[in-house]
């Protein structure tokens, strides 16, 4: 495939519906069904992977005598046909001294021509007949690409099939096309991704020709306006049928095409050469290069680690690409913290282009402030430590492969479209099937394969990076993260025990619903000043806002089928997550809520969102519409002037709209910890479960504080009366003044009865109910309480 990389493309588990080559000739998978002897087990086989392929068209493949390969494939598109001729030759096989580039440049060449068919001839055949095309050159590979309509495909052939035998050009043309590749390696160059790859490439490499790009060194491409013999020998060295194949995609005849291939292609004469590769030695040490770029607004980053080589049938490939997506595609925690979130970095992308050899795999970052450059670098670095040492959830392995599969077939829209896909994997070994051995491998890799693909691949001694900017230097960024040594302290770390350091009331008994509370023993009273409602917009981050992983709207989808619940209850000094669950549906409403809580989404919209409910709901409600609430709390504020207590739970609405995410995620990071957290269980919790749970919690911060400290309440001196006025029909009349007494007071109790005496929850047996609606015919709305 052409990859619409830079955001890395990858799919997964493709099967085509292939035949089979013999040396004379070619069979269909129906004849091949009819005349095969095979077990009924290897015919159900075949009937698996027929019913899971995702690209369903049946296809012809022959290998000429010359050693040329054919693969013709027979789409629905009506009159289009699209021809692609992937040539086995990139810059990989550039290994002379001082000849790097000529891939690229007879890219260029072959447009000349030929002496039957010339450049101004076949241009103006084309141009009459509608023909689009053009090439392109990559690592391992040259691809010239053609789509027109099916009443030409006679004469493309013919045409193309003269051009590479008998490609024709003047000395003149080939100086000339040579300053033409010069120009294009200097505009390419002023690309800062162009330029961060070229010395990347340079710097990673010591012998292999990946060393350079596909562009070639500068210092060659200059010189080749005098490599003209050179020019002769590489063009007779690899454009010869046995490194050439033809895909042909459309709304054609297959066998007719086929003959008409062999009519135009057949004669052509094999060649004997063999191109021999320098492997590269193992890399010993990571390594660090600044280039400067003058004028460059920003300041660029990339790392690259080196990958695998080109392995259709093992899982190392497919599951390095998961990771990059995983960990590092636009959808990745870390593209939300450093773009979105923090906004250090303006852009971010990873780019792993496939190579026969092992390569590179990137991640560059754009930042604006040259201090953020280390941040980034350390923050990409540690996100390969965590692949290095968690084992990613199955549901979003399963959820991202699934991505990948349907975004691959949705791009199969075209006969263009799949010849090109199959042009690009044709060249590695000339066998259509290799796309199979490939995508298949996607569906067979588990967590536990990524995380040990991971520790294979991403280690120091296989790091390059690379900064970009106007600056002679990067202030403070020869410190590189140790990241063996980062793995080294996690793996300690999970190997040791955490203790619990939270309470835990555990009743699990034989009821089928199950409750649990997580209850932190703090709360509005924690609010920073100046920050009223933090604690209540965390409370309600982590029950009505997304995960790292899901979003909320995916958290209720998942939700809903379990009838699962999962809410929050904010108080001055205590902080409640509460949830409710059919033990049938434990595992996977522990799943969705866990994820919450521990593993904050903390996106900005769901931030947004929440706060501007928190404000429209003080305005609108409190203040609207509920007279006894409203009373209760000018009441706290007239009692606890310049006291923890004295603002309402959810805020001060001039605060809440200065508070940040960030201030969000501090007060998350100080409050919800161990030592102030207590979980209490009844139902039949799964003891698998339980333990799991026991052992998640623990991945909260320690803490050193069990409550909140709070000072004593200001002196009541005298008697005090606020009056509030508002449009309304109804008068609410509040009183109270603050006590000592606690609830682990040994009054506690006493002052309980006497609540209850005085009337709780409208009680018609009540004192006050008696007194202010039964004798004085006034409404009585509220009840007696004791407040923290």
């Amino acid at each position: 495939m052409k990859k619409k990389y830079l955001v890395a493309a990858i799919a997964a588990s493709l099967t085509l519906s292939a035949c089979m080559v013999t040396s004379d000739g070619i069979k269909s998978s129906s004849e091949l069904a009819a005349s095969d002897n095979a077990s009924s087990s290897m015919s159900k086989q075949s009937t698996e992977n027929s019913a899971n392929k995702v690209f369903s068209q049946n296809y012809l493949f022959k290998e000429l005598a010359n050693g040329l390969r054919v693969l013709v494939v027979k789409t629905d598109y009506p009159d289009l046909v699209s021809v692609q001729i992937p040539v086995s030759v990139g810059a990989r096989d550039e290994n002379e001294v001082g000849k790097t580039g000529f891939a690229h440049f007879f890219e260029h060449m072959m447009f000349k021509g030929s002496d039957k068919f010339p450049q101004d001839v076949y241009s103006d055949l084309f141009k009459n007949a509608g023909v689009d095309n053009g090439a392109y050159t990559t690592n391992d590979y040259t691809n010239y690409h053609l789509d027109f309509s099916k009443d030409h495909l006679d004469k493309v052939l013919e045409i193309q099939a003269d051009h590479f035998r008998n490609l024709k050009y003047t000395d003149a043309q080939f100086k000339t096309e040579a300053l033409t590749v010069k120009g294009e390696y200097l505009k390419n160059n002023a690309s800062p991704t162009r330029k961060l790859l070229s010395a990347v490439r340079k710097e990673a490499f010591d012998t292999h020709t990946y060393k350079h790009t596909t562009m070639g060194f500068f210092e060659d491409v200059e010189a080749m306006p005098n490599q003209i013999a050179y020019g002769q020998k590489f063009f007779k060295q690899f454009y010869k049928p046995e490194y050439v194949s033809l895909v042909i995609v459309g709304d054609v005849d297959p066998a007719a095409t086929i003959a008409m291939v062999e009519k135009h292609w057949g004669t052509w004469q094999k060649g004997n050469f063999v191109s021999d590769i320098t492997p590269e030695p193992k890399q010993e040490a990571a390594k660090y290069i600044h280039e400067k770029f003058d004028g460059l607004p920003g300041h660029w980053l990339l790392v690259s680690y080196k990958g695998s080589d080109w392995q259709p049938e093992k899982k190392d490939r497919a599951a390095l690409d998961l990771i990059s997506e995983l960990y590092f595609s636009n959808n990745s925690v870390l593209y939300q913290e450093l773009v979105v979130d923090k906004q250090l970095a303006s852009q971010m992308f990873n780019y792993n282009p496939e190579t026969k050899d092992a390569g590179l795999r990137h991640v560059f970052i754009k930042v604006s402030d040259e201090k953020d450059l280390a941040t980034v670098r350390d923050a990409v670095n540690n996100t390969y430590a965590q692949a290095r040492t968690e084992l990613v959830s199955a549901e979003k392995l399963d959820n991202l492969k699934s991505n990948l599969k349907y975004s691959f077939v949705n791009g199969l829209d075209s006969s263009e479209s799949i010849a090109a896909t199959l042009a690009s994997y044709m060249h590695f070994d000339r066998d259509p099937e290799t796309i199979n051995h490939l995508y298949n491998s996607f569906d067979n890799i588990s967590a536990e394969d990524i995380q040990r693909i991971a520790n294979k691949y991403f280690i120091d001694e296989n790091r390059t990076t690379v900064t970009l900017s106007a600056l002679d230097k990067i202030s403070d960024f020869d410190q590189e993260v140790d990241l063996n040594g980062a793995v080294e302290k996690i793996e300690m770390k999970k190997s040791q025990p955490s203790a619990v350091q939270f309470s835990v009331l555990d009743k699990t008994n034989d009821s089928p619903l199950i409750d649990v509370n997580f209850l932190f023993y703090t709360g509005a009273a924690a609010d920073p000043v100046g920050k009223k409602g933090v604690a209540a917009l965390t409370a309600r981050m982590l029950t009505q806002g997304g995960s790292a992983t899901r979003s909320y709207k995916e958290i209720k989808k998942g939700l809903y089928p379990l009838a699962g619940r999962f809410s929050s209850q904010l108080d001055k000094e205590m902080m409640s997550f509460t949830g409710r669950i059919h033990k049938d549906n434990a595992t996977q409403w522990y799943a969705l809520i866990s994820d919450q809580l521990l593993n904050p989404g903390w996106r900005e919209d769901d931030f947004k969102r929440l706060k501007k409910e928190l404000i429209d709901g003080i305005k609108s409600g409190l203040k609207s519409s509920n007279d006894e609430e409203l009373g209760k709390e000018v009441l706290y504020s007239e009692l606890y002037q310049g006291h923890v207590y004295e603002n309402f739970n959810s805020g001060d609405l001039s605060d809440l709209a200065e508070i940040t995410i960030e201030d969000v995620k501090a007060f998350y990071s100080s409050q919800l910890t161990q030592a102030k957290l207590n979980v209490g269980i009844t139902g039949a919790m799964p003891s698998d479960l339980k333990a799991q749970l026991m052992t998640d919690l623990t991945a909260l911060p320690v803490g050193d504080e069990k409550r909140l400290t709070i000072a004593k309440a200001p002196a009541l001196k005298g008697h005090h009366a606020t009056i509030i006025e508002k449009n309304a029909e109804s008068t609410a009349v509040s009183f109270g003044f603050p006590i000592d007494t606690i609830r682990s007071d040994k009054d506690w109790a006493a002052l309980w009865l006497v609540r209850s005496y005085f009337g709780e929850h409208r009680s018609s047996n009540s004192y006050l109910y008696q007194q202010i609606r039964q004798e004085r015919g006034m409404n009585y709305g509220d009840y007696s309480y004791i407040e923290y």
